[in-house]
């Protein structure tokens, strides 16, 4: 995460939005006593929004969990390839 005040932003905003967008970097921008701008990429963005849809409701956030305790004990069923 980084940060930076409003002035040092518009100074070099160029090489802020290049950090945040290919490091995947999250910016904080302080504009004083508790209040801020949070900047994020864009594949940051859709990524957190993603993972908001699978646990908006309590049957997505339950079978996730079931899956996850499937890989975590090895209950999974392995499917082999057939090649041609």
């Amino acid at each position: 995460m980084l940060t930076t005040t409003l002035s040092d932003f518009r100074k070099d905003i160029k090489r802020y939005l290049d950090k945040v967008t290919m490091s995947l970097e999250t910016l904080i921008i302080n504009r004083g006593k508790d209040s801020g701008v949070v900047i994020m990429s864009l594949e940051e963005y859709n990524s957190l929004k993603a993972t908001h849809h699978e646990l908006s409701s309590r049957i997505n956030e339950q079978r996730l969990d079931a899956a996850i305790e499937k890989l975590k004990t090895g209950s999974t069923m392995k499917k082999n390839l057939i090649e041609e």
